[in-house]
């Protein structure tokens, strides 16, 4: 049975599939593979180990052929499959949640602490030869102890982003999401409440949801206005949840003070005023990027291809559960 892999993982999943013999892997490296490459390679797979930057559509899982049982995402996020094409298909659409919960929080409050502490203009400032004494009133920044994060999306990153923040920081929380969580409020201290509210109260906001049709675009100029001019903007979930465009114009002219941004609206493409302003800090999509985290998402990436091909069962971590009607049609 054929598993293609369409990017370098770490060892600790490619170990795994081998260890199985009856899978023969069509391991790839390098550079994202073009809609038409894809294509190409996927002719014949069982099964998909794609990454954020591959477009899983419905043509692609045609032309794999009706063999084809599961796409095992290698990311915590799946908007880049067309889950209803799956499930037309019969095909298993997994992810890989897990380590990356903490990794991400942790990356949330770094962009926090880098953009409110002025650390990257601090490193420019010195790299530049510019430190000639030390200067009482340059790059000042907020103290963020006491003060209030407001979060949206209150999962499994947002839950501990606010344990983090609540415990670490004595920061006030305020959260939005698809329904009240009363067990995770009395856990971290979290106050529900609608994203207006949330906008005008936060000194820090940040994006932890996932990407559907009802966040796509939800934060634009009309939400950016009613944020306080002194708060930040993290975004570590997915750029298509803001209007960069929006946001460029926020930070440009001032009606917030800073942000800091992992994901992008069209990424790898970044939006060219963010790349000329000294108030954001940006990372290249690396908010998972720890060692524990890549190693567990390999890993459950490739038991989820186990528990498929060999074990003949659905994936541990399925997303589209309404595939389990589908199946056991064909």
């Amino acid at each position: 049975m054929k598993v293609l892999i369409t990017r370098e993982i770490p060892q600790s999943g490619i170990e795994i599939l081998e260890s199985h013999s009856e899978l023969q892997l069509d391991y790839r490296k390098g550079p994202p593979l073009s809609d038409e490459e894809l294509k190409k390679s996927v002719r014949g797979a069982d099964a998909i180990i794609p990454v954020i930057p591959d477009l899983i559509t419905g043509d692609i899982m045609k032309a794999a052929g009706s063999q084809l049982k599961l796409v095992a995402n290698y990311a915590v996020g799946y908007d880049n499959i067309e889950i209803e094409e799956a499930t037309k298909l019969g095909v298993y659409v997994s992810n890989t949640p897990g380590d990356l919960t903490e990794s991400v929080a942790e990356h949330t409050l770094a962009l926090m602490f880098a953009v409110g502490k002025h650390i990257v203009e601090g490193d420019k400032y010195i790299r530049q030869g510019k430190f000639k004494y030390w200067d009482p009133m340059i790059y000042l920044g907020p103290k963020f102890m006491g003060k209030t994060l407001g979060i949206i999306g209150f999962g499994r990153i947002g839950q501990h982003l606010a344990r983090i923040a609540k415990f670490g920081l004595n920061m006030r929380i305020l959260y939005n999401d698809a329904c009240e969580k009363e067990k995770e409020e009395k856990e971290t201290g979290a106050q529900f409440c609608e994203i207006p509210y949330l906008l005008e109260n936060s000194d820090v906001v940040s994006m932890n949801c996932n990407l559907t049709d009802e966040t796509c675009g939800m934060i634009g100029e009309r939400e950016l206005r009613m944020m306080k001019p002194t708060a930040y903007f993290i975004n570590t979930a997915r750029g298509a949840i803001v209007k960069e465009d929006a946001l460029a114009v926020a930070l440009k002219e001032k009606w917030i003070e800073g942000a800091g941004l992992d994901v992008f609206e069209n990424e790898p493409e970044i939006n060219p005023v963010l790349l000329e302003l000294d108030n954001v800090v940006l990372t290249p999509h690396t908010a998972s990027a720890t060692r524990e985290a890549r190693i567990q998402m390999a890993r459950m990436a490739a038991e989820n291809v186990v528990e498929v091909l060999v074990n003949n069962k659905p994936p541990v971590n399925l997303v589209n559960k309404e595939v389990l009607i589908q199946v056991r049609k064909f």
